[in-house]
This record gives structure tokens, C-alpha cells and sequence, in this order.
């Protein structure tokens, strides 16, 4: 997952996963069969670490208390974890490839159906928590929240100071 998260799909090198995990390269194609299979158990990988952490922070709440709670222990993740982040973006940034976009499809998919089933929300309501989610992306891959601009702090401070319309 970090090499695909720190040099993306095209970048990535199977000869320094196996190396990183201390097996030979033709050993990574045995158990996977090709590069594209590697990347793809990583990014189903991602979004099943993603997706735990969503259950996890809803837990037995519903509504805007499970979409609250979920947001906030996604912002901390991503912020603590820049790994996840960075391949989530990597996965999207290769979607140029059938087999990647119907993977990012079908785990992000998973994220919104949950969402949706926990909180009862309408259409534009879910639209917003993703919508502010994938801004809280944006701005995490820019490290903002760490070196902040002006702009960054107002895109941020907006969406805090007002819940309602970004979340």
C-alpha cells in the first residue's frame, strides 16, 4: 500500500514491494498474477479499512449524529494516516484504467450506501458529506491543516463554522 500510495499506480515498482516485504518479485506475480491485481487488492484494501472506521465511528448512532461522528473520524484519519489518503488519490488519479474506475466505483459506492443507511438522509444531503469530504481530501493532500494559506484556512474555517451547509 505505500508504494502505490507514495508513487501511484504507473510509479509504483513490484520489485521494491516484494523487496519492502522481503520476497522475490516473480513471488508478488505468483500470488497476485500482475501489477494492475496488486494495486487493486490494495485499493479494496483501503476501502475496507475505510469502511470499518465508518462503521466503527457510527457505532449505534443514526442520523446527523452517525454522519458527525463518521466525518470527524475520517478528517483524523486521513490526517494521521496520509498513507490512506495518498493511495485513495493514486486509485483515483487511475481511473484512466476499466478495472481501477469499476474498483474505486464499487468501494466508494459501499462508503455512500452506508452513509446513506445510517443517517436517512436525502440525495443532497449525502451529497454534501462526500462533497465535504472530498474538499477535507483536497486540502489534507495539499497539507493545509499543517501549513496553512490564507484561502486554505478560509475553504476549512467555512465548512466548520457552518456544519449545516458543508457536512
Amino acid at each position: 500500500m505505500s508504494e502505490f500510495a507514495s508513487r501511484g499506480y504507473v510509479g509504483g515498482s513490484t520489485e521494491r514491494i516484494a523487496k519492502a516485504a522481503g520476497i522475490s518479485q516473480p513471488y508478488v506475480f505468483r500470488l497476485y498474477g500482475s501489477k494492475e491485481q496488486l494495486f487493486l487488492a490494495a485499493i479494496e484494501r483501503c476501502f475496507d479499512e475505510t469502511m470499518t472506521m465508518f462503521e466503527e465511528a457510527a457505532g449505534d448512532l443514526r442520523g446527523e449524529d452517525a454522519l458527525q461522528a463518521i466525518g470527524n473520524a475520517y478528517s483524523e484519519t486521513i490526517v494521521a494516516n496520509p498513507q490512506r489518503l495518498q493511495l485513495q488519490l493514486a486509485g483515483y488519479a487511475a481511473c484512466g484504467n476499466p478495472e481501477i474506475r469499476e474498483a474505486m466505483r464499487v468501494g466508494y459506492g459501499r462508503l455512500v450506501r452506508f452513509a446513506e443507511q445510517v443517517s436517512g438522509a436525502d440525495d443532497e444531503r449525502v451529497s454534501r458529506f462526500f462533497a465535504k469530504g472530498m474538499l477535507l481530501n483536497v486540502v489534507t493532500a495539499m497539507r493545509l491543516p499543517i501549513d496553512p494559506t490564507d484561502w486554505g484556512t478560509r475553504l476549512i474555517d467555512g465548512c466548520t463554522r457552518q456544519p449545516d451547509s458543508c457536512n
